[in-house]
Protein backbone atom coordinates (compact mmCIF):
# COMPACT_ATOMS: atom_id res chain seq x y z
CA UNK A 1 0.00 0.00 0.00
CA UNK A 2 2.89 2.71 1.30
CA UNK A 3 4.35 1.82 -2.88
CA UNK A 4 1.14 2.64 -3.97
CA UNK A 5 1.10 5.61 -2.39
CA UNK A 6 4.33 6.77 -3.11
CA UNK A 7 3.75 5.68 -7.12
CA UNK A 8 0.56 8.46 -6.85
CA UNK A 9 2.86 11.40 -4.88
CA UNK A 10 5.59 10.32 -7.49
CA UNK A 11 3.45 10.84 -10.72
CA UNK A 12 1.61 13.72 -8.90
CA UNK A 13 4.84 15.53 -8.90
CA UNK A 14 6.12 15.00 -12.60
CA UNK A 15 3.03 16.04 -13.81
CA UNK A 16 2.64 18.94 -11.68
CA UNK A 17 6.49 20.64 -12.91
CA UNK A 18 6.59 18.80 -16.12
CA UNK A 19 3.42 21.09 -16.88
CA UNK A 20 5.52 24.19 -15.38
CA UNK A 21 8.52 22.88 -17.24
CA UNK A 22 6.62 23.23 -21.07
CA UNK A 23 5.15 26.33 -19.28
CA UNK A 24 8.57 28.13 -18.42
CA UNK A 25 9.39 27.49 -21.90
CA UNK A 26 6.94 28.93 -23.48
CA UNK A 27 6.34 32.00 -21.19
CA UNK A 28 9.82 32.47 -19.88
CA UNK A 29 8.18 35.11 -17.49
CA UNK A 30 5.50 32.89 -15.84
CA UNK A 31 7.03 31.06 -13.28
CA UNK A 32 4.98 29.46 -11.84
CA UNK A 33 5.19 27.49 -8.33
CA UNK A 34 8.84 28.41 -7.84
CA UNK A 35 8.82 31.64 -9.07
CA UNK A 36 10.58 32.26 -5.87
CA UNK A 37 13.68 30.75 -6.78
CA UNK A 38 16.08 33.24 -7.52
CA UNK A 39 18.79 33.88 -10.33
CA UNK A 40 16.58 34.11 -13.30
CA UNK A 41 15.49 31.91 -15.70
CA UNK A 42 17.74 28.77 -15.93
CA UNK A 43 17.55 28.11 -12.51
CA UNK A 44 14.17 28.00 -12.19
CA UNK A 45 14.10 25.69 -15.85
CA UNK A 46 16.81 23.70 -13.79
CA UNK A 47 14.67 23.63 -10.39
CA UNK A 48 11.81 22.15 -12.89
CA UNK A 49 13.59 19.56 -14.45
CA UNK A 50 15.20 18.39 -10.94
CA UNK A 51 11.58 18.25 -9.82
CA UNK A 52 10.60 16.24 -12.96
CA UNK A 53 13.35 13.66 -12.20
CA UNK A 54 12.73 13.49 -8.53
CA UNK A 55 8.93 12.34 -9.63
CA UNK A 56 10.00 10.02 -12.45
CA UNK A 57 12.55 8.24 -9.81
CA UNK A 58 10.35 8.19 -6.89
CA UNK A 59 7.28 6.75 -9.38
CA UNK A 60 9.83 4.17 -10.67
CA UNK A 61 11.17 3.26 -7.74
CA UNK A 62 8.39 2.72 -5.96
CA UNK A 63 6.59 0.94 -8.99
CA UNK A 64 9.60 -1.55 -8.59
CA UNK A 65 9.76 -2.03 -4.42
CA UNK A 66 6.13 -3.13 -5.21
CA UNK A 67 6.55 -5.34 -7.92
CA UNK A 68 9.47 -7.09 -5.97
CA UNK A 69 7.00 -7.97 -2.58
CA UNK A 70 4.60 -9.85 -5.04
CA UNK A 71 2.02 -7.67 -6.69
CA UNK A 72 1.17 -8.37 -10.64
CA UNK A 73 1.40 -5.70 -13.35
Amino acid sequence: MKYDVLQIVGASVMVVFAQGLVRLVVHPDDRGLLGWVPGGFVPVLLAHAAAVTTGVVLAGWAYTQAKAIGRRE
